[in-house]
């Protein structure tokens, strides 16, 4: 049964706006949201996804520009450059190289924004989820119990609810 002190002492507990708190302040500084919530084992993962991510995208577009500016040089009639990295592609592979890279940045940014976007909703559902009544009034219990005539063990699930 629920006393009157515990039922105040749960709904001072809840904030609605708890969610909606998490999930702006994740939007304005990535992780600040999962700070809020107190998860912070979850911070370096955010900013470990987010980082690579746009790391990639930076290797990316220097790779793209680096096969660019040598496919100008060769339209312009410059052959066979000092530059080690790209310099002795003939055009079709600069072309190909370009292409390449210009999907692999287009990807890494779809993926940073991606885990700037799942960043903003696990901070919303971790904040809902740390509202959500947990009581023993509803249970689920699975046990693992042994049938010594039989002599094997057999699983059981309990399901209570308590009014």
């Amino acid at each position: 049964m629920v006393t009157p002190t515990s039922f105040e002492q749960y709904n001072r507990a809840i904030d609605p706006l708890s969610p909606s708190k998490a999930a702006f302040y994740s939007a304005v500084i990535p992780g600040l949201g999962q700070l809020y919530n107190k998860s912070y084992l979850k911070i370096p993962l955010v900013y470990g996804g987010m980082g690579t991510s746009l790391y990639f995208y930076i290797d990316n577009q220097k790779k793209y520009n680096r096969a660019r500016d040598e496919y100008k040089l060769r339209l312009r009639g410059i052959d066979q450059t000092d530059n080690p990295k790209v310099g002795r592609y003939t055009k079709e592979q600069l072309i190909s190289v370009q292409k390449t890279a210009q999907r692999n940045r287009d990807l890494s940014l779809f993926i940073t924004i991606g885990i700037y976007i799942l960043n903003i909703v696990d901070a919303n559902v971790d904040a809902h989820l740390q509202q959500f009544n947990v009581d023993e009034d509803l249970s689920f219990k699975p046990t693992l119990e042994y049938n010594p005539v039989l002599h094997q063990n057999h699983l059981n699930f309990n399901l209570s609810y308590r009014f």
